[in-house]
């Protein structure tokens, strides 16, 4: 795993993520729409954990080599333990400015972008310590504080927010739920950003399409007896369902209010 120093902005390796002295903070943020990160974004994590007292920061666009197809397979693969060893995890809202009300009915937090990409579900759920902040870093509220509205925001239980529930405890089709109305500039990673939540990993494969959803599938059902897996087919017009009885997309998944029980 590679960290940020966060006062020199220089890049260290650790073969385990608890070697890093005092632990670490971590980056939550969504790319712009060329696919870029600023630099601003991992500036301010460095100061914000260098406030906070950490000697150390991830960010996704400096600590993964993606060039290297076996560092990024391992580094997906590895993500929602990244996150959920992180000490705090910084939601950085590019699309929300400071000093309005986050409650509002059409308020910028609620419309953020940050909430409908699927790699920030992970993010959301697996961190300990999830601060939000604005586009110029001024602090929002945390996770815990605001889980009324971000239930209202993202349809997930309050009780994920809370920590008084942990993911494993709600169905596979109900986990499921809760990815079907994100997206991925990747169609692959539809899959690849819901290992973690699952407890399953797979080698990565871009190009592969929706091949790797099926896949993730095969995977829960190896790990995971339970047989709402296969709760899609009522929202899906006669023969749209694949010959195996399983989806091709997050975003089959049946109503996210219904509890599934079998």
């Amino acid at each position: 795993m590679w960290l940020l120093r966060t006062y020199r902005a220089e890049l260290v390796h650790f073969p385990r993520n608890f070697d890093a002295d005092g632990g670490y903070a971590i980056l939550s943020h969504t790319w712009d729409q060329k696919g870029e990160q600023t630099f601003q974004e991992i500036r301010g994590c460095c100061r914000l954990a260098e406030k906070h007292g950490f000697r150390w920061a991830w960010a996704d666009s400096c600590c993964i080599d993606k060039t290297s197809s076996s560092e990024l397979s391992e580094s997906i693969n590895s993500m929602f333990r990244w996150y959920s060893d992180a000490e705090e995890c910084y939601a950085y809202l590019a699309d929300v400015p400071s000093g309005s009300d986050l409650h509002a009915p059409d308020s910028a937090f609620r419309k953020s972008r940050w909430h409908t990409r699927g790699w920030t579900l992970q993010e959301l759920i697996a961190s300990t310590s999830v601060p939000f902040y604005s586009c110029d870093c001024e602090e929002l509220g945390n996770r815990a504080d605001l889980a009324e509205l971000l239930r209202e925001i993202t349809g997930l239980p309050r009780d994920i927010f809370t920590r008084a529930a942990r993911p494993s405890q709600y169905s596979v089709c109900e986990r499921m739920c809760w990815a079907s109305q994100r997206q991925t500039t990747q169609l692959e990673d539809e899959a690849y950003c819901l290992m973690g939540l699952f407890d399953v990993s797979m080698p990565t494969n871009y190009g592969g399409g929706e091949k790797a959803f099926l896949r993730l599938q095969y995977k829960i059902m190896r790990r995971d007896p339970d047989l709402s897996l296969f709760a899609w087919g009522y929202r899906l017009p006669c023969g749209d369902l694949s010959g195996h009885g399983l989806a091709l997309s997050p975003s089959e998944a049946p109503d996210s209010r219904i509890r599934y029980t079998f």
